[in-house]
C-alpha cells in the first residue's frame, strides 16, 4: 500500500512499513506540500503538530485508512472525516501511561523549585537555604477532565499518598463512573479550583472545552497552588496564567506542556518568568511509549491490508 507518514514515529516501525510498502515520509510538512503528496496515498499516518483540514482531506482522492499514532482529535476534520466515510483508528493507551507520568515530573519539578535550583547551580549559586519546597504527600491533587489519562493521574496521586478530586464534563458518563470506581470523589469544576493543592489538566480540545481555564477559574484556586496543563493549548487562556503567576497572593506556579503557539521559533511571554516550567509537548514522548505506538500502528496496517 502507499502509505504517507506525516509525523516521526518509532524507527524499528517506520523500517518494517517501508520493507513491506510504499512509504513517503514527510515529518511536519507544511500545508501546501501535503495537498501535493496526499492524493495518492492510501493511508495516513500522523500526531500532534500536523492539521488535517477539509482542504488536505479533499485532496486525498484515494485515501482508505487513517490512523492517529495517539489521542488527540482536535487537529482533524472529523465532520469531514465522517461524511467521506474514512476509517480513523487511534492509539490512545500507550501516550496516557507516558502523559500521567509526565504530570508529575511537572508536579515535583514545581515543588521542589528543580529547575530554579538547576539553573542558579549552573551560574555557581549554592542556594540550599533559598529554596523550600512542598511534599505531595497529604496534598490534594485536582483533575480536570477524570478520563484516561486523568484516571490514571489519579491513581498514581493515591499511591504518592494524594486526596484525589476530579471532574467531568457529564457526571453520569462513563467516564466519571471509571473515576469513581476507582475511590476518587467526583466534583464539581469549581470546588476542584477551590480545594485542590495541585491541578492537572486532562481534556481534549473543543468548542466546550476552549479557554476552560481563564481569569475566572484562576481566580478560584488557592493561593500558593499550582496548575499543570498537560492537554492542549487552548484549553487554558494563557494571558490570565500570566497575571496569576505575577501577582501577589496568586499561584506559586505552573507547567505547561502544551501551549497556544507551538513549534520552532515560538516563544512564549510565559517564559520570562521563573516559577513556570515549560515542555515542547513531549508528554507522550517516551522510547516505551512511541515503541508501543509503533506496534499498534503495523498491527492496524496488516489487518486492514
Amino acid at each position: 500500500m502507499k502509505i504517507l507518514v506525516a509525523s516521526s514515529i518509532d524507527k524499528d516501525a517506520l523500517q518494517t512499513l517501508e520493507d513491506k510498502h510504499n512509504v513517503t515520509k514527510a515529518f511536519n510538512a507544511n500545508e501546501a506540500k501535503l495537498r501535493t503528496i496526499i492524493c495518492n496515498q492510501e493511508v495516513l499516518i500522523f500526531r500532534s503538530g500536523i492539521s488535517l483540514n477539509r482542504e488536505i482531506l479533499a485532496a486525498a482522492k484515494k485515501l482508505r485508512l487513517i490512523i492517529r499514532a495517539g489521542s488527540g482529535l482536535d487537529n482533524i476534520d472529523l465532520a469531514y472525516l465522517k461524511q467521506q466515510d474514512i476509517p480513523l483508528k487511534r492509539i490512545p493507551g500507550p501516550g496516557a501511561v507516558a502523559v500521567a507520568e509526565m504530570s508529575f515530573a511537572l508536579m515535583l519539578s514545581l515543588a521542589r523549585q528543580i529547575v530554579v535550583a538547576d539553573t542558579l547551580l549552573r551560574k555557581g549559586r549554592w542556594a540550599k537555604n533559598e529554596l523550600d519546597g512542598h511534599l505531595l504527600t497529604g496534598k490534594t491533587l485536582g483533575i480536570i477532565g477524570a478520563g484516561n489519562i486523568g484516571t490514571r493521574v489519579g491513581g498514581f496521586g493515591k499511591a504518592w499518598g494524594m486526596n484525589i478530586l476530579g471532574c467531568v464534563e457529564s457526571p453520569a458518563s462513563i467516564n466519571g463512573k471509571h473515576f469513581r470506581d476507582h475511590g476518587f470523589d467526583l466534583v464539581d469544576m469549581e470546588t476542584v479550583l477551590k480545594t485542590s493543592d495541585f491541578v492537572s489538566i486532562h481534556v481534549p480540545l473543543k468548542e466546550t472545552t476552549r479557554n476552560l481555564i481563564s481569569s475566572k477559574e484562576l481566580s478560584f484556586m488557592k493561593d500558593g497552588s499550582f496548575l499543570v496543563n498537560l492537554a492542549r493549548g487552548g484549553v487554558l487562556d494563557e494571558s490570565a496564567l500570566y497575571q496569576y503567576l505575577t501577582q501577589p497572593g496568586g499561584l506559586a506556579g505552573a507547567a505547561l506542556d502544551v501551549h497556544n503557539q507551538e513549534g520552532e521559533g515560538k516563544i512564549s511571554p510565559l517564559s520570562q518568568l521563573t516559577n513556570i516550567v515549560l515542555t515542547p509537548h513531549i508528554g507522550a514522548m517516551t522510547i516505551d511509549s512511541q515503541r508501543q505506538i509503533g506496534q499498534h500502528i503495523l498491527r492496524i496496517i496488516a489487518q486492514f491490508n
